[in-house]
């Protein structure tokens, strides 16, 4: 399993922007990274100033969200969609964005629900429950239980 540091992480995405200003090659990882990263202009100017952000934190407390983080959560979930895991999310990505009619802002809900089932595992000090994320996005779908399982 791929479980790169924070700063790894980081790195990865500074390089990928810089890969792509200099319009280098990319490996697909790469460019599904740059798709998700040039959904996000407000992110561009800090992607170039690594030396400046690589290590900057984004507590909670100051209300500010952290780009790497949001950019890598929807890595996670664009991979969670290509192989339909955990089952059924591909079907509640369909409803959601059939509902809000716009794909991003389906996987910003999605997003909500990734990381309510992190906090609840992180609560409970068990591991991720997918019943927990599933049943969120069907409630963001406007969806019963039943047609979510249908989905």
């Amino acid at each position: 399993m791929f479980n790169p540091s924070r700063d790894q992480a980081r790195q990865f995405l500074f390089d990928t922007w810089a890969k792509h200003s200099q319009n280098a090659s990319l490996t697909d990882l790469e460019r599904i990274a740059l798709a998700v990263i040039v959904r996000h202009p407000e992110y561009h100017a800090l992607l170039n100033k690594p030396a400046q952000y690589t290590d900057r934190d984004y507590p909670p407390e100051f209300g500010e969200t952290n780009p790497f983080l949001h950019i890598s959560m929807h890595l996670a979930i664009e991979e969670q969609l290509s192989i339909d895991q955990p089952r059924g999310v591909l079907g509640l990505y369909g409803e959601l964005c059939k509902k809000l009619g716009d794909e991003h802002e389906a996987q910003h809900e999605m997003m909500d629900c990734l990381a309510e089932m992190i906090w609840q595992a992180q609560r409970s000090g068990t591991g991720p429950d997918a019943n927990i994320y599933l049943s969120c996005m069907r409630r963001k779908a406007g969806l019963s239980a039943e047609e979510g399982a249908a989905s």
